[in-house]
């Protein structure tokens, strides 16, 4: 769009020339007209706080008059829009307030019905604290006894976004801004490139089914390519990924038009074809074969914490991988749930909606499993699933995470207008796409800025919702604080409706509750396949 605007800017100018000087000398006043729109063209284009505007000079002020607009029109879109949608207006506008660093309160109060099903709020303390007086900045160290290089985390990361997926100045963003905050920047499962490296960040190294950036030419994993990676001190863990939330059982997909030749070289693929990740991986097909490669991972490393990815399918898998840990002591030093609502560039509409358990009940059942089986001490539970604000942050570590990761909202921060084309490399941004026209207009050096005001921003209404429930540290947070209505006359407490398991409950069967005998029965710490097959 910059390249037809600056034609037209050519032509129409040269066009009124020609009619003033041969044809009609009063033409000439049309420049009176056509000027300022020229001038305001050239400067949407060299101003860099506004991709829009940059990619689509003059035309792209359109999107801000009906930003202007929007609060004039909130309480229709309220009043109209039953599926959700106005819920996430209202987070969106949040994330952009805090990223921009503007006034993100709000006039007239709560902008959503108290009474509908399933609102959710925590309780407050009339003994609160001193949100000043406490740690503006919590932390959870991640490394079990096994590690050798623990990393003290943020509770607020970026979700893993791979580059092909995003712009290459969107991961750069997206890094420069982890520096900035002092955070963490999930690679995704498309490897390290350059411009993950190029502001130095903090990385946590995702490795999918594709074995990206640690790969053999035939697809299978290099351990020699892996710990020439996985050296750079920039590297702080290692996250392997079994499933996503947004497809979980149907494996990555980079559609051909993305795969420019740059990445094909950094995932180690044939460049302009479509990269389909298999739903499973080669390096193992058991509970006891994961955890062997996780150990073996941890060894390449150096002893940097490793861990594992998924979207909760059957209990019984995932308690199989527990009855594995057990029996080889090899322990995870941390699991990320993510939640069945989970967000992606493309996927079958059938996976994104109908498979994969939601994110409360998936993060809710990772916790209480661990803590039945005894292993929670060591392992900690990071979560995703459209988290956006510091209540969300909050609600998490109630249902059991120690700390969270973001994907969506730090696609916002970038400028994200959610325009639905991440799958038709059209994205308007410059976020996800790899159109070079359309990713010069995201200025790294004004988003980072912007992702890293979003990632401080969130983390300080998170303490200060903690101490507004009477609390001092993360850790003290429960399932007790949130209420969920369930009724119109009914709303009952997360502990009531996500009972935690008594401690070690799970290590032997006579202790087992019964609403999850059939379950441990099932489980097969050489299998993850069900002790008795048909049943599920």
């Amino acid at each position: 769009m910059r390249t037809a605007f600056i034609l037209f800017a050519l032509l129409s100018t040269l066009i009124c020339a020609a009619i003033a000087y041969f044809i009609w000398p009063p033409f000439w006043w049309f420049f009176v007209l056509l000027g300022p729109v020229l001038l305001l063209g050239i400067f949407d284009m060299l101003q860099t706080r506004h991709t829009i505007m940059r990619n689509f000079p003059v035309l792209g002020r359109g999107r801000y008059v009906l930003e202007e607009w929007r609060p004039k029109l909130y309480q229709y879109f309220i009043e109209s829009d039953t599926n959700g949608t106005p819920i996430n207006r209202i987070y969106r506008s949040v994330v952009y307030q805090r990223a921009k660093k503007v006034r993100d309160t709000s006039p007239f109060g709560t902008q959503l019905d108290l009474y509908r099903e399933g609102y959710e709020w925590m309780n407050h303390s009339i003994g609160a604290k001193d949100a000043h007086q406490l740690e503006q900045d919590p932390r959870v160290l991640i490394g079990s006894d096994a590690c050798q290089q623990p990393y003290s985390a943020s509770l607020l990361n970026v979700s893993a976004m791979s580059f092909g997926s995003l712009s290459k100045n969107a991961v750069m963003a997206l890094n420069g801004g982890a520096k900035l905050g002092g955070f963490a920047h999930n690679t995704g499962e498309g490897g390290i490139s350059s411009y993950h490296e190029k502001y130095g960040g903090d990385l946590i190294y995702q490795i999918g089914t594709g074995y990206f950036g640690s790969r053999t030419p035939d697809g299978n994993f290099s351990p020699e390519a892996f710990a020439e990676r996985t050296a750079s001190p920039q590297v702080k863990m290692i996250e392997l990924k079994l499933s996503q939330g947004a497809k979980p059982g149907h494996g990555g997909i980079l559609p051909a038009k993305k795969n420019t030749p740059e990445i094909a070289r950094i995932r180690g693929v044939e460049p302009g074809t479509s990269v389909l990740s298999p739903p499973f991986h080669r390096a193992f097909d058991t509970p006891v074969g994961l955890l062997e490669f996780l150990a073996q991972m941890r060894e390449l490393s150096g002893g940097k914490p490793v861990g594992f990815k998924l979207c909760l399918g059957s209990r019984s898998e995932f308690m199989a991988i527990c009855k594995a840990i057990i029996k080889t002591g090899i322990y995870p030093d941390f699991i990320a749930v993510d939640g069945g609502e989970g967000g992606t560039g493309a996927a079958p509409p059938e996976f994104s909606n109908s498979v994969g358990m939601p994110f409360k009940e998936g993060l809710a059942i990772a916790h209480d499993l661990l803590v039945g089986f005894g292993l929670k001490d060591q392992i900690k539970l990071l979560a995703s699933g459209k988290i956006f604000t510091g209540f969300h942050l909050f609600r998490a570590l109630a249902l059991g995470a120690d700390a969270c990761y973001s994907a969506r909202a730090m696609m916002l921060a970038l400028g994200c207008i959610q325009a639905l084309e991440c799958n038709k490399n059209n994205c308007p941004t410059g976020v996800a796409t790899q159109r070079p026209e359309l990713v010069k207009g995201l200025v790294v050096s004004d988003k980072k800025a912007r992702v890293a005001n979003f990632h401080k921003e969130t983390l300080l209404s998170f303490v200060e919702l903690m101490a507004a429930a009477g609390l001092e540290h993360p850790t003290q947070i429960n399932r007790g604080h949130i209420y969920r209505r369930v009724s119109m006359a009914e709303s009952r407490r997360f502990s009531e409706l996500f009972p935690v398991l008594p401690a070690g409950c799970l290590r032997k069967k006579d202790s087992v509750p019964e609403h999850l005998l059939i379950d441990w029965e099932m489980a097969n710490a050489d299998s993850f396949l069900p002790v008795e097959q048909g049943v599920v």
